[in-house]
């Protein structure tokens, strides 16, 4: 059976916060907001935030940035992943992937169908791994960035979750590089 076993300590992550936008700015983003608002009230650390341009380079470097960073353990983009011309974050997550975790997208697009039907099809959510950090990709709405927190995210940032969660895998995703995690 699935859920918190309170047996274990909750266990702090490092969580930037990404939109992808040509129009957002920090006092207009209700996507990014929702997502800093969800992951700092379950304890969890905000390590950084920004906003880039519907733009792969960008989106790239940025991503890049973080994996560098031993304080980013996790990065949670909104935005750029529909199907218009603009819409370019999954490629600029694919060019950094080591690993796709394809349930991510999977499960996302499932939750999503529930609450919104055949128009989860425009979704290409995705996720990963690269240099040891989790990279996800989330739609650029508010409600989405919340049925992807709620739904999948809140429980596979928790260490507590049973039967397991993401964080419980984090000093083991640099082994093939290092030999420990990061």
């Amino acid at each position: 059976m699935s859920g918190i076993d309170e047996s274990r300590n909750f266990v702090p992550v490092n969580i930037a916060v990404l939109t992808v936008s040509d129009s957002r700015t920090l006092e207009d983003d209700k996507s990014g907001q929702t997502l800093v608002d969800r992951l700092t009230a379950a304890g969890h650390l905000l390590a950084a935030r920004a906003i880039v341009t519907d733009d792969i380079p960008a989106i790239v470097d940025q991503l890049r940035a973080w994996i560098s960073d031993p304080d980013v353990d996790v990065v949670i983009s909104t935005g750029g992943t529909g199907v218009t011309g603009r819409d370019v974050t999954p490629e600029a997550f694919e060019q950094v992937y080591e690993k796709k975790i394809e349930g991510f997208g999977e499960v996302f697009r499932m939750l999503s169908y529930k609450l919104i039907g055949t128009s989860t099809i425009q979704s290409r959510a995705t996720g990963g791994v690269a240099g040891g950090t989790y990279l996800f990709a989330l739609p650029g709405s508010p409600g989405a960035c919340r049925d992807g927190w709620d739904g999948i995210l809140k429980d596979q940032l928790d260490y507590r979750f049973r039967p397991c969660n993401f964080v419980e895998l984090m000093p083991r995703l640099q082994e093939h590089v290092t030999g420990r995690g990061k």
